[in-house]
């Protein structure tokens, strides 16, 4: 039963990680196109008590959706660290 609800898009969807970096938070959202995943997330913080979002889609495709959310992780921390906060800009 399982195999049919994948199949037709069905059933238990397992909700994205939420990964804590430096006061941020990562959302992997990897984007399935045929049998690759392009790599894609999105960036949150709240600030001032509003909650700031940056989202982004790289041209990357990789083999499995846990490839593409490890590797969305790691593009997210690296542009954390280089731009912090002016990501929202």
């Amino acid at each position: 039963m399982s195999f049919l609800k994948k199949l037709f898009g069905g059933g238990d969807e397992e909700p994205p990680a939420v990964i804590e970096y430096e006061g941020f938070k990562i959302i992997p959202e990897p984007i399935a196109e045929g049998p690759k995943f392009r790599l894609a997330a999105r960036i949150t913080q709240e600030m001032d008590g509003e909650v700031k979002e940056h989202h982004f889609i790289r041209a990357d495709t990789l083999d499995s959706k846990d490839q593409a959310e490890d590797a969305a992780v790691n593009k997210a921390k690296q542009m954390i660290d280089q731009m912090g906060e002016r990501i929202f800009d």
